[in-house]
Order: C-alpha cells, then structure tokens, then sequence
C-alpha cells in the first residue's frame, strides 16, 4: 500500500467515526520522519478515542502496526505513528490551543508574524 493510500485509509476511519475537521498536510519536503500529518477532532474524550481506535483497526486490517499510540488515556491528544502517517485526534480546544496545521504550514525562516 502506498503511503497516499494509507492517509486515504486513515481518512475513512476517522469519517466513519464521524471525525470533526479531518485536514491531512504533506510534510515530506519538511520533514524525513513521516510523509502525511492527518489531524482531526472529537468532540468528547470518549469519542476521540473511539477515532483512535478506528484508525488502528483498520490500519492493522491492511497490515500495519501503529509504531505507537500516545495520550489514549486521557483522550485529550492522541498520536498514532503509523510512519509514513502520522495522526494527531484531539478535543477541539486542545486543537486550537496546538494549532499544528499552521504550525506546518509555516515554510521554514516564515514567523507567524508573516503568515
């Protein structure tokens, strides 16, 4: 499976959960760790960890072990390493507080000031 279809599967297991504002970003020309950052919201802690559950289930179906899952218990920031994927669910103000998506966004020597 092709690192684009792995973002697509991640996608859909985070829709089928009724993911809130799932956005993916190509990082490959920012970084060498991963190629795809996916970020999506739950509304609860409960619900962001059923996304993350999703994610992993379905990732393991197509035959890929998650490097890691970090935050599950407190459902507030959970990361899934999938490598070449990276996936970040968290509650909505914690995605907000974080800001990562324009924290990528960002082309290096750019300060926020200028974006």
């Amino acid at each position: 499976m092709l690192n684009e279809e792995l973002k697509d599967l991640v996608i859909q297991a985070l829709e089928d959960i009724k993911g809130l504002e799932i956005v993916s970003l190509d990082i490959s020309s920012q970084t060498d760790i991963s190629d795809y950052m996916v970020v999506a919201s739950g509304s609860t802690s409960r619900q962001v960890k059923a996304l993350v559950n999703n994610v992993v289930v379905e990732a393991k179906k197509a035959g890929f072990e998650p490097l890691g899952v970090e935050g599950l218990e407190q459902g507030e920031w959970v990361l899934v390493d999938l490598t070449d994927v990276i996936v970040h669910v968290m509650l909505p103000m914690v995605r907000d507080f974080y800001d990562l998506e324009n924290l990528w966004n960002m082309t290096p020597g750019q300060s926020e000031e200028n974006s």
